[in-house]
């Protein structure tokens, strides 16, 4: 019987979801990546792919079966999102709403699945310095995440203590993130504050996984030295 403790990754096919994804494997975790896409990086133990598009509650309900199937979760990780770089005078309401879709209803989707498996355990959630700190040409996807910081505080009152709820806050990390936006023009290099690595991210999942039992990191917030939003 196989005792390691499962955990869900949404997103987990690049960036900062591939890298959670290895480095729970490297604490001896069974994961699940639910991502529309496969990871280009094959791993060959403890590990399942799902095609899974958290737009689509078909493809959401299948996650929530396999999980049934797998186990009793221990960790969420809801990393899936989506970018986007308008203003709101000029941009495309169609592509706004596909944004929170993605970022917002997504989430709650995915959430919806699996909690009924949980009865302890922790869901991280995968938000943006940009929550606190809405910018020009940043309104729809800042408000995307200022929503999942306040989905994630409702969501640890009503589940404290069984499940414990962190908020992660990235500022620029060097990922595909930008070049994935479904619009805008932003760069690593053209922001100019420089960039963490997404294993910097896992890390704090894990480091927030090891706190002594009965507490809990809710907000933690990482961002390059020199950015200043």
């Amino acid at each position: 019987m196989n005792i390691n403790p499962l955990a869900i990754v949404t997103g987990g096919s690049s960036g900062i979801g591939l890298a959670i994804c290895t480095r729970l494997l490297e604490e001896n975790y069974n994961v699940i990546n639910a991502d529309i896409k496969p990871p280009a990086k094959t791993f060959t133990m403890n590990y399942k792919y799902l095609k899974c598009d958290v737009t689509l509650p078909e493809q959401v309900q299948v996650l929530g079966s396999l999980t049934g199937q797998e186990g009793e979760p221990q960790l969420l990780v809801l990393n899936a999102g989506l970018g986007i770089h308008e203003k709101i005078r000029e941009g495309d309401p169609e592509k706004w709403a596909h944004v929170v879709n993605v970022n917002i209803c997504g989430t709650l989707r995915i959430l919806r699945a699996v909690l009924p498996f949980m009865k302890q355990g922790h869901v991280v959630f995968l938000s943006s310095v940009s929550a606190c700190r809405p910018h020009p040409y940043g309104g729809i996807y800042a408000a995307t995440k200022s929503a999942l910081d306040t989905i994630a505080e409702t969501l640890r009152l009503e589940e404290m203590p069984g499940i414990g709820v962190t908020v992660i806050s990235p500022g620029v990390v060097d990922t595909e993130f930008f070049s994935n936006m479904i619009s805008g023009s932003h760069t690593v290099e053209s922001i100019g504050w420089g960039a963490i690595e997404p294993e910097e991210i896992a890390d704090a999942v894990v480091y927030i996984l090891n706190q002594k039992k009965g507490t809990i990191i809710n907000n933690l917030t990482i961002r390059p030295a020199r950015q200043q939003l």
